[in-house]
Formats: structure tokens, sequence, C-alpha cells
């Protein structure tokens, strides 16, 4: 059983101590041990406290929590200072803020709930390990940018990485500590450890040879050359007395072709006004300065730690099978080539279902083609693990990792369930980020301690910090209204890159619209957008709007790693408990996750091509006739049907139908059905009579379908081999 240690801060924030332990023991796998003892000043007086509960713990190896972020560094130097105390390698030590998330807010007094679900949410096992991604730097640094800031910023990093110059004007230093080349820079690919740069040079002073001795500036009567050691070409006469000074470097040649040079580096740094880069989030290892001192000071730092092997978290799962990026090589949902702000993914719609060429392969690997993902194709080097990939993902195919939702779905229930056990009312969830959300929520906690006319986070929001914003999307929005939440709240700050920010108000948009459906009065899902802490009256403001109304019994479902079922989880309970449920809700064009399919009778000819293209079997065809059908919880609007169609018969419908008590969208119905065509020979069924009328008339003019040929085109497959063979008339290979 974990034990936990709180403290009131010097008796700056009221504590009911039996109150929360009544909740905690109401919570599974939560516990109420330590806290039988309050603390006013664990951090000062009282540290000895905490050396025992050290101590203590080490035998049970159990994690120790302290409900404190403000002097997590202290209670870290004490655990290893404190002799039989194992260290947090051992016996892992956990902190949780409770004083500016709710301790430290005008209604304090009635922040228990709150204070007793933030504590269940920290004891929760840790979530699942996820893979990691490698990165191997050995120092290699290309610098980029006109020559004096260059050789200002080789000066700072030179004594630890091994640098390269690309420079495009500007006076060069008389010393050459630094390989230097004059050119252009083409293009920049990769990260960190392994970027590709293209660069054309074609200045007739090759700065590899050039000694810098300045003779071909002092012989150039038109003062072509400064000390770019680089040929003005508008000014050049071509007297060429500086190939004469240079006779013995050879570093000027006006016949020289322009080179394009390619290297590798594990590092840049560009000095440039405008990135090389145009995404949000650039490639780790690409640091774009510009001409900001702040910026370049911060970039040194880190590029003289960034030598050697780095790991970060493989952020995201991708099962091919369920994507519906594309089939065929029709390309249908692109949302999240669209909403990646790091380009990390992109298309690979020519591959899908294909498999490998043969060719060599490894000494022991199957002979047999392997089957390739197609697609799409996700690089985790440049993954930055927004996880809007996810949220965005309308299949399911894409699921954010770092930590799953399952891990997610546990910790929002865990919350919700204590929050209700310690007798709260009307939870809202306020996501933000553990960055800058997390400092913006502790200010304004801060500032509701000093200044009364702010109020502080409410004693009914509940905090939940997340790597990123974006990785909550539509299933974890309403699997917290279906388990009891009022309201979901997410904190936006200059973090967010703006794709992300229209990424979410769609989805939210959609989850909206289903609740109002529902007949659930209110605004249940909402972006709160702020700067920084100018915005803190803003946030204040936002974070008191009343409750909305939710769910009369809450919800005791698990949330599920497939994200169309934990959608369908939470769909079921809204609809269980809905005030007035409408039959067919409406929902936004833009990222609508579910829909139906308005097939034109007139144009379709039964060719089935949609059911082919359908990658998630929500169109069959039936083997006894002619129809179409359709599931409707099983088609997430990826439109790859209507774009498969060739005659452009089927339109996307955006909408959630809940007939019959929701059954009717699980259920196969039939979109369209024709007469069968009978074959002219046998009488059996082998088509469609629209298909085959319009076949016959395609080839009406067609020289080898005349007479004969064309009655065979009304028969079925048997009959038109029987047909051929038995024709007397018809020429045999043998005859030739």
């Amino acid at each position: 059983m974990m034990k936990t240690l709180i403290c009131d801060c010097n008796r700056t924030m009221p504590l009911d101590l039996p109150a929360i332990a009544r909740a905690l023991e109401k919570t599974p796998n939560a516990s109420a041990d330590g806290l039988e003892t309050g603390h006013t000043l664990l951090c000062r007086r009282e540290a000895s406290a905490f050396q025992r509960a050290a101590k203590a713990t080490t035998a049970s190896a159990e994690p120790l929590l302290v409900g404190c972020t403000q002097e997590q560094r202290l209670f870290l130097e004490l655990n290893a200072q404190t002799e039989g105390a194992a260290s947090v390698q051992e016996r892992p030590i956990r902190f949780v803020n409770l004083r500016e998330t709710g301790g430290w807010s005008r209604d304090a007094a009635s922040a228990t709930p709150k204070l007793a679900a933030l504590i269940a949410a920290a004891q929760l096992p840790d979530p699942e390990p996820v893979g990691t991604v490698s990165y191997r730097s050995e120092g290699r640094c290309l610098v980029i940018g006109a020559a004096e800031p260059a050789a200002r910023a080789a000066a700072l990093l030179g004594d630890r990485l091994d640098l390269t110059l690309l420079v495009d004007g500007g006076a060069l230093p008389q010393r050459g500590e630094h390989a230097v080349q004059a050119g252009r820079l083409t293009h920049l690919r990769g990260w960190l450890g392994a970027f590709e740069a293209e660069w054309t040079s074609g200045n007739p002073i090759d700065l590899d040879l050039c000694t810098r001795c300045n003779a071909c500036i002092d012989a150039c009567p038109e003062g072509a050359i400064d000390f770019s050691y680089q040929v003005d070409l508008s000014r050049c006469r071509s007297h060429r007395d500086c190939v004469r000074v240079c006779d013995a470097a050879g570093a000027i040649d006006f016949a020289r072709e322009p080179l394009q040079v390619k290297e590798r580096f594990d590092l840049v740094l560009d000095l440039r006004p405008a990135p090389a880069f145009t995404q949000h989030a650039k490639p780790q290892g690409y640091f774009h300065v510009g001409a900001d001192p702040v910026a370049l000071a911060g970039a040194v730092v880190e590029l003289r730690d960034a030598v050697g092997s780095f790991e970060k978290p493989r952020f995201f799962r991708y099962e091919h099978k369920l994507c519906a990026h594309s089939r065929n090589e029709k390309v249908g949902c692109s949302a999240c080539i669209d909403v990646c702000s790091a380009s990390a993914i992109r298309s690979d719609a020519s591959m899908k279902g294909k498999v490998q060429a043969r060719g060599p392969r490894p000494v022991g690997e199957s002979a047999r083609p392997q089957p390739v993902t197609g697609g799409i194709v996700v690089d985790p080097h440049l993954c930055v693990g927004c996880g809007a990939c996810s949220t965005v993902c309308p299949s399911g195919a894409l699921g954010f990792a770092y930590p799953g939702t399952v891990d997610q779905g546990r910790r929002l229930r865990t919350l919700l369930t204590t929050y209700r056990h310690a007798g709260g009312k009307a939870p809202a969830v306020l996501l933000h980020s553990d960055g800058a959300g997390a400092r913006l929520v502790e200010e304004l906690g801060r500032a509701a301690r000093v200044d009364a006319d702010v109020r502080g986070v409410p004693a009914r929001v509940l905090p939940v910090g997340v790597w990123h914003t974006a990785s909550w999307g539509l299933d974890l929005w309403l699997s917290a209204i279906a388990q009891g939440a009022t309201q979901v709240w997410v904190l936006l700050t200059d973090e967010e890159a703006p794709a992300y920010r229209e990424a979410l108000a769609q989805q939210m948009a959609v989850g909206q619209a289903i609740l109002t459906g529902l007949g659930y009065a209110g605004t249940h899902l909402r972006l709160i957008e702020t700067r920084d802490a100018r915005d803190l009256a803003a946030l204040d403001t936002a974070l008191a709007e009343p409750a909305a109304t939710t769910v009369s019994r809450p919800g005791t479902f698990a949330v599920q790693a497939d994200k169309r079922a934990t959608l369908d989880l939470a769909l079921d309970h809204l609809l269980a408990c809905a005030p007035q449920a409408a039959e067919t809700i409406a929902l936004p064009a833009e990222g609508a996750p579910f829909g139906t399919l308005a097939v034109d009778t007139e144009r379709c000819t039964m060719c089935l091509s949609c059911v082919g293209a359908c990658p998630k079997s929500a169109l069959a065809d039936n083997p006894e006739r002619p129809q179409l059908r359709f599931v409707e919880s099983s088609c997430v609007q990826c439109g790859l049907c209507e774009k498969t169609c060739p005659e452009n018969a089927i339109t996307l419908q955006p909408r959630l139908w809940l007939a019959d008590g929701g059954k009717a969208r699980r259920q196969m119905r039939v979109l369209h059905e024709v007469e069968p065509y009978a074959c002219v020979r046998c009488g059996k069924p082998f088509g469609t009579l629209r298909a085959i009328e319009a076949m016959i008339g395609k080839l009406a003019g067609h020289a080898a379908f005349q007479g004969k040929a064309a009655d065979r085109l009304k028969m079925c497959g048997d009959c038109r081999v029987i047909d051929l063979h038995s024709d007397p008339g018809e020429v045999r290979i043998t005859d030739l």
C-alpha cells in the first residue's frame, strides 16, 4: 500500500484528512496510509517525518507519495542523504500538486473531494512502458548564415563540436579555425544524428583552398573581392589579376563548374531569417534562432549537450489494417497527414496491399514476399509526441501510446470515482500540458493566494496534466461526460500548433453536436485559449463557468485500447441516460467519424468497387442477390467508397443514427438492390441488368464484339466458354 504525506504549507490551505482518507478507502486500489497525521512544514521543521516514511517504505519497495511539487528537489536530496532509505530507482518517490491546483483557491474549504481525487490518481500504477527511438550524435554541426554571426556562434561551440560553416556573404575572420563553405543551401532533411544538407557553390574562389592571404583583394582593380573572399561577379571586369596572384594556392578558377555538395551532419544551427523547415515542430537537432540573441544562447546550451546517444519514447502505435487512408491507390482519409506539425507522417498510398519485391535478402529470411504497410508511414525520429494524429484518426489505426488510452481512461475514471466518493458534485475536467499548461495553472493558484479578485482553480475543476493536450480526443472526452463529468475543457497555450487548435475545435464541434442532440443542456466541450500569465484573468473567468447537464448515473465502463469500441461504450451510456435523444443527429462535415452513405440508384451499376475499397467492411455485397449492404456503425466517413465509385454515385452524410435505441446503426441494411441479369443460355443470374446493358452499350461499336461475340456478353462465364468451344465457326489454335 502506498504511503502518502501531505502538508498544509504553513497553514495556508485547509485539509480535511479524515474525509480524504474515507474517500480513498472507498476507491479501488487507493490507499489512505500516511493520512493519519497531517503536516504543516514537511519540507522544513517536520522533515524527519519524511525521512521516517522514506525508511519505512524501503522494505516494501512501494512508492512514496508526497503532496507537494514545490520542494521536489529538496525531498529527493533528503532521501539520498537518509541512512537506510532506498534510492528512487529501488523505491520511487512521486509528487502531486495539491496547493496551486486546489488548496489555494477561493473555495479551498470545499476542495476536499478534488484533493482526494488527485491523490488517488497519483497513486495509480505506472503506465505500461513503451518502446524507444534512438539517436546517435558525434557532434558534427553545420552552422548556416552570414559570415559574421556564424563566426560568433562558432566561437561559442568550437571547443565542443566539429563545426562546418556554410556562409552566404559577410566578412570572414582572418584566422581559419573551422571548415568554411560558401554557397546557398538547396535542401535539408533528417533529424538529430542524421541530417543531410545539400548546397550549391558557384563562386570562382574555393574557400577550402583559400589561405586568406588577402593578395586577391589587393590585386583586384574593381574592388570585386572583399573579406568574404568571394568574387562579386557583377563588379568583376575579367582582369584576372586575382588569378595571377593566387597562382601558388590555386584557390581561384573562373572556369570551375558550379559544385553540388552533399554532406551529412548530426546537428544544424540556422542563423538565417527564415528557417529551412516550414513545419511548426522542427526536427530534433535543428535549431533556428535567426538574429535573436536569447534564442542563440538557449540553442548553444542545447547544442553543447547534444553529443552522444539519446532515446525518446515511441509515442504512437499504428495498425495498418485499420487505416482508411488508401485502397487501390485511391486516397481517402488524410486527417493525420494534414494535422501533423512535425511532417512525420507521409502518404504511401501506392503501396497499400502490395508486397515487397523479390530480391537479395539476409540469410535465413523467408523467401516469401513480405507485406508492406502502405497507407501511411510515420517516421518515429520526427514524431514529437503531440498525439494529434490519434485524435483525428476516425478508425483508431493511429493511437497515442505515451501513455495509451487504457491508462488515460483508468486515470480519468479514478479521478471521477474518488471525487464522487468524497461527496463532490458537478466535476469538470481541465486538460493541460505538463509544460506551459501546468505552469499557467500554478500561476493562477499563486495569484489566488495573494489577490482577492482571483478565484483560482475552482473546487469542482479537476486538473489533468498530459504530455500534450492534442493527445486526448473524442473517445476520452465523451467517456469523461459519460462517467459523470459535466464539462471537459482543454487549456491551450503557445505550445500548440495552429493545426492542433483547428483539429481540436473540429472534434469538439462533433462531440458537442452529439451531446446537444442527446438533450444534454449547456456547453460541455470547450477550448480555453491563453498565451501566458497575461491571460490569467481570462482563465480565471473561464474556469468559473457554471456546470452543464451530465448523466444521471455515471458510467462504470473501462476505456478500451480500440478507439471505436470506447466510443461505442460512451455513446451507449450517454444514450441510455439521455434527457431527450433525437433519432438522427446531424454532425459537422469536418472531422465526423460517424455517418451514412447516400447512393444515387440511377447512377449505381452495382459494380461493387466500393465494397472492395471499404477499409472497415462497412459495405458488403450479397452472394445470393445483387445488393449493396451497409453497417452504419462501422463507417468512418473516410470517403474511399466515394472516390472509388466510377459512376460518382456515392455521397457521404455525416450523422449519428440512434434509431431503435442505437441498435439500428449496428445492423446491416440494404442501400441499393437491382434485378439480376439472367444468362441467355442457361438462365443463371450472373450480373445486374443495368451493368450488362451498360457494358453492351459501350461495346456495341467494337469490332471484336459483333454477332455471336455480342451474344456471349449476355452469357455467364461457364456458358461463354462452352459456346466458344462448341461453335464450329470459331478459329481454333490447332487450325493456325
